[in-house]
């Protein structure tokens, strides 16, 4: 029988070629269970600047504050700023007028002429803001400078028949502020940058960088530690950082995470992710005993209710939980049987307890 050595070779080199893949695909989290780099990690300095202000809030009907010593002495340097004379007296009382804290959020980026949202809170003894309007309030960030100023009509959320469903000394204005000033930043000219993972964890940030280094085609990304992935631009992106990190931030990861169960004893509420593993044990909780005993394959419960007696074959927590669920285990059982688990080391998880 003559066989061609070339082409059986080749046939060879496929079959382990697809072979490889098969096995490389079973290992590789599937699409659909990944997380966007966008929605797990922040860019370092790409953040949110707290402002915040001290403003005077006018055309209160009678519900100003009573104490005239904060919100009249504002009012006084206000009237003589305007070139008002107020004859050296700047102890003006008024019902109408209340001393509120201004603050807002900048975003990061935001640009001179762009409009935020603030929160104007009374810190006198006003009875509501309702109806007020705050008048020209400089708001300021750590730095001590002025970059946005405030204006305008308070609301504080009434509702269709007059009441209010929050604190009425408490009001919004929505894009209330103008910002006066940029936050220098020169981002696309950066030669690398750093990621910080919202959920620290040393399988996460190797893989995501080992996926940014297959996406960009080199050794570009390292993980620094367990919350840290350092990116060095690549040559091509030189000066363009903005598409370097649009590509990046939509590579799709696979989060890893520790075991972990978190039991609320006041709802009964129980939260385990899929790697919660429970050790064969033996659990005797006043009239209740339930047997855990390692098997193959799936895990089958049974449970007696009448008996209050309950076997569960495998070692998945959900399964013990199905079992107490059955028997009509209370909250405070369960707490109760989670402590002790975790206490004798049956427990291969981080337990919480709300």
């Amino acid at each position: 029988m003559n066989i061609d050595l070339k082409q059986y070779a080749r046939r060879t080199v496929l079959n382990i070629l697809l072979i490889s893949v098969t096995a490389l695909g079973l290992m590789l989290p599937q699409t659909s269970m990944a997380a966007r780099v966008k929605d797990i990690a922040n860019v370092k300095g790409v953040r949110e600047n707290i402002l915040i202000g001290y403003g005077v809030v006018i055309g209160l009907k009678g519900t100003g504050d009573s104490s005239a010593d904060m919100t009249g002495q504002s009012l006084g340097r206000l009237f003589g700023k305007l070139g008002l004379d107020v004859q050296g007296n700047t102890n003006i009382k008024s019902k109408n007028a209340a001393a509120v804290i201004v603050t807002a959020k900048l975003p990061p980026f935001a640009r001179v002429g762009n409009l935020l949202d603030v929160t104007v809170s009374s810190i006198g003894d006003s009875a509501s803001l309702e109806g007020g309007m705050l008048i020209v309030t400089p708001l300021r960030a750590g730095d001590q400078n002025v970059y946005a100023v405030a204006q305008g009509p308070i609301s504080i959320g009434a509702i269709a028949d007059g009441s209010t469903k929050n604190f009425p000394t408490v009001g919004r204005i929505v894009n209330g502020a103008t910002i006066e000033k940029d936050i220098d930043s020169n981002f696309s000219a950066k030669k690398n940058f750093r990621l910080a993972l919202h959920n620290p964890d040393f399988t996460t940030s190797a893989r995501m960088a080992a996926l940014i280094n297959s996406e960009l085609g080199g050794k570009f990304a390292s993980s620094r530690d367990s919350g840290t992935i350092d990116v060095v631009v690549p040559f091509n992106y030189e000066g363009n950082s903005v598409e370097l990190l649009a590509r990046i931030e939509n590579i799709g990861v696979n989060v890893d995470t520790r075991a972990k169960i978190v039991l609320n004893e006041r709802t009964g509420t129980v939260v385990m992710g899929e790697r919660v593993m429970i050790s064969p044990v033996a659990i005797s909780h006043g009239e209740l005993s339930i047997e855990v005993k390692g098997g193959e394959g799936k895990a089958a419960g049974k449970a007696e209710k009448s008996e209050r007696l309950a076997e569960i074959r495998g070692t998945s927590v959900s399964e013990l939980v199905k079992a107490l669920n059955t028997l009509g285990v209370q909250p405070k059982d369960l707490t109760a049987i989670f402590q002790t688990l975790k206490q004798v080391g049956a427990l291969q998880a981080d337990l919480e307890i709300m």
